[in-house]
């Protein structure tokens, strides 16, 4: 099945019933929500190929407001550098009025138009004119979304971008930058129009997913916006945002692993620690939401101290020195991690106090001595105290208190009886 995407669930069911034990192999730049889904839980198998062809360039893409004199400009500097242009225009009753604006404001433009309510003679025709570069503009719909391979065409004008799909928007994209030259999209929206959120999604997502090789980026974003839907029945909507896509699908597996009687592992959850300090990302340090939540994401599945040493020394090399509140989050983190730790039973923030508290275990195991020598060292505002067989070590909210109990909590283990080492 070439361009999957393309055909519905009961169109590929079909297939799928005209034989028994019948092999299909789905061929597609941009996989539909739920065959991605399938994939990626392991119900079908899936191969990437993510070499591009040689001398090929990213599309140059561009979401920009409607503008005439913007689109005579486009179109006059690719006409200018013997190129052609697609100028997609999604609406058969005024298709004609579109060209002959543009062969009206570009005296040398060779325009024409190419849609599905001519005749198969007259498209083809059209068609090889324009493929023999006796035509340089082609007015169109969303006819030539597949099937052209047209390497002196580099640019392509999308009108209202924002009412197609992503996967559409991608592929209608793959129609220039066929060749060994630099391509251009310009995705045009309305100026005066409020858009839906999806469609502000897609139209992010296409920008931002630009280089060679995307479509599987472009899917998973797709999955995420629209949802996979029922994985075994004949709908194919859903919506699985307000989840997140990987955590749909780790329920998703477990859910499936527990159907065919495997073991399942038990989620380890990281205890929350309340820190009045203001730990997020701000828009100064990223104003992309998607990256964003990949961060706060990553953060949250990190579950010992050196990997989090390694992601803290990552994000540092790739942004530069962290804000106060990314800083923050690293110390929440870093604290939840060590309530893990055998020897600390809990650490709380309550009424302007932190409070560490050691297990009944470690607080026999630790030399008092060593103790309060090194809480003297670590600040003299660490006080100590012995309730219900347990020691406590607590700090009074104010500068630095976090940074105290980290340094205090992380030396801990150097504080036992030498015949407990």
């Amino acid at each position: 099945i070439d361009e999957e995407q393309r055909f519905g669930v009961e169109h590929k069911e079909m297939i799928r019933e005209m034989k028994q034990s019948i092999d299909v192999l789905s061929l597609s730049a941009t996989p539909i929500p739920r065959t991605l889904q399938m994939s990626l839980i392991g119900i079908r198998s899936l191969s990437n190929l993510d070499t591009p062809p040689q001398n090929r360039y990213p599309v140059q893409t561009y979401v920009v407001h409607k503008n005439d004199n913007l689109v005579r400009e486009v179109i006059m500097r690719e006409l200018e550098r013997k190129g052609q242009v697609f100028y997609l225009f999604n609406n058969v009753e005024r298709i004609y009025n579109v060209a002959n604006r543009i062969a009206k404001d570009i005296p040398y433009a060779r325009v024409e138009v190419a849609h599905g309510k001519m005749s198969a003679e007259a498209i083809e025709d059209v068609m090889l004119r324009f493929y023999n570069n006796e035509i340089n503009v082609l007015v169109c719909t969303t006819i030539v979304e597949t099937g052209l391979d047209i390497p002196n065409a580099n640019t392509i004008i999308i009108d209202d971008a924002q009412n197609f799909g992503l996967s559409q928007l991608y592929q209608i994209k793959g129609r220039v930058g066929r060749s060994d030259r630099v391509a251009y999209a310009y995705l045009l929206i309305p100026e005066n129009k409020q858009l839906k959120e999806t469609s502000l999604k897609r139209l992010e997502a296409i920008k931002e997913f630009a280089s060679l090789g995307s479509g599987y980026k472009i899917a998973m974003r797709d999955l995420t916006i629209r949802g996979a839907g029922d994985l075994l029945g004949p709908k194919q909507s859903g919506f699985i945002d307000n989840v997140g896509l990987d955590l749909y699908l780790a329920m998703l597996n477990r859910a499936i692993k527990v159907k065919r009687g495997e073991e399942v592992e038990e989620v380890k959850e990281t205890p929350n620690v309340n820190i009045p300090l203001g730990s997020y990302i701000p828009d100064s340090f990223s104003d992309n939401d998607y990256e964003k939540l990949s961060l706060y994401h990553e953060l949250d599945l990190i579950d010992n101290k050196e990997d989090l040493l390694d992601f803290y020394l990552r994000i540092q090399d790739q942004y530069g020195r962290l804000p106060k509140e990314v800083a923050a989050l690293f110390d929440k983190k870093k604290l939840a991690l060590m309530v893990g730790l055998k020897h600390i039973d809990r650490i709380s923030n309550r009424n302007g106090r932190f409070t560490v508290i050691l297990s009944k275990e470690y607080s026999d195991m630790i030399d008092g001595v060593k103790l309060f020598e090194y809480c003297n060292e670590v600040s003299r505002d660490i006080k100590i105290a012995y309730r219900n067989s347990k020691l406590e070590l607590y700090v009074d909210n104010q500068q630095g208190a976090v940074v105290k109990i980290i340094k205090l909590v992380d030396n801990l283990d150097k504080l036992l009886k030498n015949e407990d080492r």
